[in-house]
């Protein structure tokens, strides 16, 4: 049987697999940096998202990320959401 998680945006509970995991980098002198875990085998906390843009932008709303994450101040999510609208960071 599969794990399953809960998605920090819509808060519904789906199996590991259907779900991207996120952690936190530190980004010196910008602050933490939000990316994706392609492996989930990154260190630290992670956070599950279901991967649509619906679910990242009721995150960002909620300020789930930073919760979940356990970390205070700004988060910079801008490499996940590229990541989800099929972006390419240059």
């Amino acid at each position: 049987m599969e794990p399953v998680r809960t998605c920090v945006g819509c808060r519904a509970r789906a199996t590991r697999s259907s779900l991207l995991r996120v952690v936190a980098r530190d980004r010196v002198p910008e602050g933490q940096v939000l990316v994706v875990d392609e492996t989930a085998t990154l260190p630290g906390r992670g956070a599950w998202l279901h991967p649509s843009p619906e679910c990242f932008q009721k995150a960002v709303t909620r300020r789930a990320f930073g919760r979940a994450l356990r970390l205070d101040g700004a988060l910079d999510t801008t490499t996940v959401e590229n990541r989800l609208n099929g972006t390419v960071n240059p």
